[in-house]
């Protein structure tokens, strides 16, 4: 297991976390959860709908924002990401918010242009406010893969936790601890349904349970 923390990094003024991820995994769907989850703790929130890419992600980022109470940040159809994203922190700080949540680009045309556009969001993002987390969304029906993944995504924007999704069925999970295990990223929270309730911190001892039991 992670001896990293798996609270929030979080700052005095504006906390900003980036969400991050390949298409599938539930990462806008848990951008929104993670909104929603930081509203009821009694923060204010903003989220950024950078993946501009995907016409899908924005529409359904605003959809989450009207059903939570969260402002959601978007751009014009075809939208730089990072213009999204420095538009949203520009906002955020504006509002003095506690948290801005930055939905992101989980496809482009290869790798290294998706790795590019992350790396950029992060920048921009940065000439306005710190980057206090850069969350990995892993799908737990990944198999060996997931650890591909994350050390794609690590080596691009220095991923500072991971969020499970998909506990919901029989998955369970386990490349998630894998990747804690060689990268020494920490599981924060996991996904376990489509509400906005279905999200949680993670519990170790609880997890650690599921997977072992029958």
């Amino acid at each position: 297991m992670s001896t990293k923390a798996r609270e929030l990094n979080s700052s005095n003024e504006v906390s900003v976390v980036m969400v991050v991820g390949v298409n599938g995994t539930g990462k806008t769907t848990s951008a929104a959860k993670l909104a929603s989850h930081l509203k009821q703790s009694g923060n204010s929130v903003v989220l950024a709908a950078a993946d501009t890419f995907r016409a899908a992600a924005v529409d359904q980022l605003q959809t989450w924002g009207a059903r939570i109470g969260v402002e959601v940040i978007s751009g014009k159809d075809g939208a730089e990401p990072a213009s999204v994203a420095f538009d949203a922190a520009i906002r955020t700080k504006a509002l003095n918010s506690d948290y801005l949540i930055v939905d992101t680009a989980g496809r482009l045309h290869n790798k290294s242009d998706l790795m590019a556009e992350l790396e950029k969001v992060k920048r921009v993002v940065e000439k306005t406010l710190a980057v206090n987390e850069v969350l990995l969304v892993i799908d737990a029906t990944t198999g060996q893969n997931g650890i591909a993944q994350a050390k794609i995504f690590t080596e691009a924007v220095a991923v500072t936790g991971l969020i499970v999704t998909k506990l919901d069925g029989s998955a369970r999970g386990g490349v998630a601890l894998a990747i804690e295990s060689a990268l020494d990223i920490p599981i924060k929270f996991i996904g376990t349904g489509e509400s906005d309730h279905d999200f949680a911190v993670f519990a170790p001892a609880a997890y650690i349970s599921g997977l072992i039991s029958d």
